[in-house]
């Protein structure tokens, strides 16, 4: 577990002052690009890691601290827990243990630790249906307001695209696919922010109000449910060539179930979408190679679809 090695690399590291990435490895049982993102991992986070190029070079920290994890600053205690946090979400077992490194620090670092550990619900891959994007700047700016339980004052477009100003108190971020959301609390109740679509963001000196018994996974996998609810109100079930199936499968990410395959060898399936027309969308590119069944809305949107196509291209 990621977890696991990112403590054990940090006190071998504490312990012989520099290591090489290949000496990390051996250590850590793993191979030598898995140890070498792990110490980039610690810089990038700001734990205090950094490399010496050239013979007798090697990775080594700032200073040459050789103490045990009390031995760490409060600001590099926080950044360790924050990449620490989304993966000991494994198990009973490194829940546990993430409990044991947060006791093993100062009093007065606890509850940033505490707090950086919980500020990325989890590394969500299942995909909505498109692809993961770069991460936005904002996202290192979201995180430190989760740690330092800070309100944040947001311009977020409304629906009709006019950014609107909003205060709101940061619960924790979530990575979806390479796809930043923030949960937060408004005087609305509960509402989710894409990162990507915040036009500014702007940390104030106000404490955050965060709910005592908020579990982010659980807030993350009720968020999950309403919008895939939304995504799914229109269900098509076709008939592919089974070389196409990972093609579907890839189109519409978890709102495609697979079937049996029929007696002329081509596989069923169901799919869907938030409309007819975005169901029609998606089927139009695989041409003649995708029946679709039912719904007739489906089929008659292909239709249209395929009309324009052959009124814009028949020339």
């Amino acid at each position: 577990m990621r977890a696991d090695r990112l403590v054990a690399g940090l006190l071998v590291l504490q312990a012989r002052g520099r290591v090489t990435a290949a000496q990390l490895a051996a250590e850590l049982e793993v191979s030598v690009a898995t140890a070498r993102r792990d110490l980039e991992a610690l810089s990038v986070a700001g734990v205090p890691v950094y490399p010496q190029p050239g013979r007798g070079g090697g990775w080594s920290l700032v200073g040459g601290a050789r103490t045990d994890l009390t031995g760490l600053t409060e600001a590099e205690a926080a950044a360790l827990f924050l990449l620490l946090g989304p993966a000991a979400r494994g198990g009973p077992a490194a829940r546990t243990a993430l409990r044991k490194l947060v006791r093993a620090l100062p009093g007065p670092f606890r509850e940033g630790a505490r707090a950086a550990a919980e500020a990325v619900v989890v590394d969500d891959d299942a995909r909505w249906g498109g692809t993961g994007r770069p991460r936005p700047p904002v996202v290192g700016l979201l995180q430190q307001a989760v740690v330092r339980r800070r309100r944040v004052r947001l311009a977020y477009p409304d629906r009709e695209g006019a950014a609107t100003v909003r205060l709101v108190d940061p619960w924790g971020l979530v990575d979806k696919d390479g796809v930043w959301y923030l949960l937060a609390g408004t005087s609305r109740g509960r509402r989710t922010f894409r990162a990507d679509r915040v036009v500014s963001a702007e940390v104030t000196d106000e404490p955050a109000q965060r709910p005592e018994d908020l579990e982010l996974d659980a807030v993350w996998d009720e968020v999950v449910t309403e919008l895939e609810g939304r995504r799914s109100a229109v269900v098509a079930a076709v008939l592919v060539p089974a070389a196409l199936v990972p093609v579907l499968q890839s189109l519409f990410g978890r709102h495609c179930t697979v079937g049996g395959a029929q007696a002329d060898g081509r596989v069923a399936l169901r799919v869907a979408a938030h409309t007819v027309r975005s169901v029609a969308e998606q089927l139009a590119g695989l041409g003649g190679a995708v029946e679709v069944l039912e719904p007739a809305e489906v089929r008659t949107e292909l239709a249209r679809i395929g009309a324009e196509l052959v009124a814009r291209h028949s020339r």
